[in-house]
């Protein structure tokens, strides 16, 4: 690896304007890729991880803040750099593999097809195009064309094409949203070993939870911004030595797999605490923040409103009038306008039913 990160964003930001409306999608996102690394970016429909995708792959132009790959700094550059760009540096992986592939050619006129357009020699291409179709479980299936293979199949010549051009970097959107369960490990799987072998940086954005235990680290985005890290380490366990020291790597054992999962803090030190933590210890709008001797503790303000996602308007005064209401008070009332009112009420120090 090299010594400075293949990809850094740093306070990005994506503004889409339709009609008269604003869509902020991105908003100060900080983001940092070492270069190998096999990375998912998850998080809910619109929460900004397609939008990234689009910018790392130079589709799409940030509307202010850096993101920089393998040095070059896409914002900053020209449209014939950022072409050249597209077709060399970087590689893509859509979700319907038709994307990627014309389908009256076979896999290996699939994968040498880009390579013609960037003017690689016939002798090269025959040996990229075979090398890159056995990487991926193809290379009986190198004449065979797109009609006569199984999604999962298609999806793995997907892959081949998308390196085809040795770009340091692979992007992964949804590749697995389209296969059964079998299909997708085979399509994972695919793409752990050409992270192992080839030592390309891949980047996937997916819904898929079994992507997990395939990669290196999750990122979740929220609202714009990167929320939460998921790092998984693979923990070898160890023969006793002689005279008590350490032994080798005992290969007959099961290898245990941990996860840790952090939030993460950008450069000004702020943090997205994980929606479910708030609305467990019924944190609203503010916080009290103390220093102990164990770290930071964030506690909940009585009397500030909790927000919610996960339950509809009607069912909300619960969660929105928590920290007001205390055993010996009238009970809260069924009905939300009535909440409303209660809430109201309460703020302004006033019992009157």
């Amino acid at each position: 690896m090299s010594e400075e990160p293949l990809i850094i964003c740093d306070n990005l930001v994506k503004i889409y304007k339709m009609a008269d409306l604003e869509i902020v999608a991105l908003q100060g996102l900080d983001l940092v890729v070492e270069e190998g690394e096999l990375m998912a970016l998850v998080g809910p429909s619109g929460s900004g991880k397609s939008t990234l995708m689009n910018i790392l792959g130079g589709l799409d132009r940030p509307s202010a803040g850096r993101v920089i790959v393998d040095g070059r700094d896409l914002l900053k550059l020209s449209e014939t750099r950022l072409n050249k760009y597209r077709r060399e540096e970087v590689g893509f992986v859509w979700q319907q593999p038709s994307r990627n592939l014309i389908p009256y050619l076979s896999a290996e006129e699939n994968v040498t097809l880009p390579m013609i357009i960037t003017g690689v020699g016939a002798r090269e291409r025959r040996r990229r195009s075979g090398e890159l179709l056995e990487a991926v479980g193809l290379g009986h299936r190198k004449r065979h064309r797109l009609a006569e293979m199984s999604g999962g199949e298609q999806q793995r010549v997907a892959i081949a094409v998308s390196l085809s051009n040795y770009p340091r970097l692979l992007l992964a959107d949804e590749p697995t949203g389209e296969v059964d369960s079998k299909m997708a490990q085979e399509i994972l799987g695919a793409l752990r070993n050409l992270n192992r072998e080839l030592g390309v940086t891949i980047l996937i954005v997916t819904h898929d939870p079994r992507i997990a235990s395939e990669v290196d680290r999750v990122i979740a985005i929220r609202d714009g911004r990167t929320s939460t890290e998921t790092t998984r380490q693979v923990l070898a366990p160890l023969l006793d030595g002689e005279n008590g020291e350490e032994g080798e790597l005992e290969e007959s054992l099961e290898h245990e797999v941990m996860y840790e999962e952090l939030v993460v803090l950008d450069a000004a030190g702020r943090l997205q605490v994980p929606r479910d933590y708030l609305e467990e210890m019924r944190i609203g709008d503010r916080a009290r923040v103390e220093l102990t001797d164990d770290g930071i503790l964030i506690r909940p303000v009585a009397g500030r409103q909790v927000v919610t996602s996960r339950v509809s308007d009607e069912e909300a005064w619960d969660v929105q009038v928590s920290g007001l209401y205390v055993e010996e008070d009238e009970p809260p009332p069924p009905t939300h306008k009535r909440a409303i009112d209660w809430v109201r009420r309460r703020l302004s120090g006033s019992k009157t039913k």
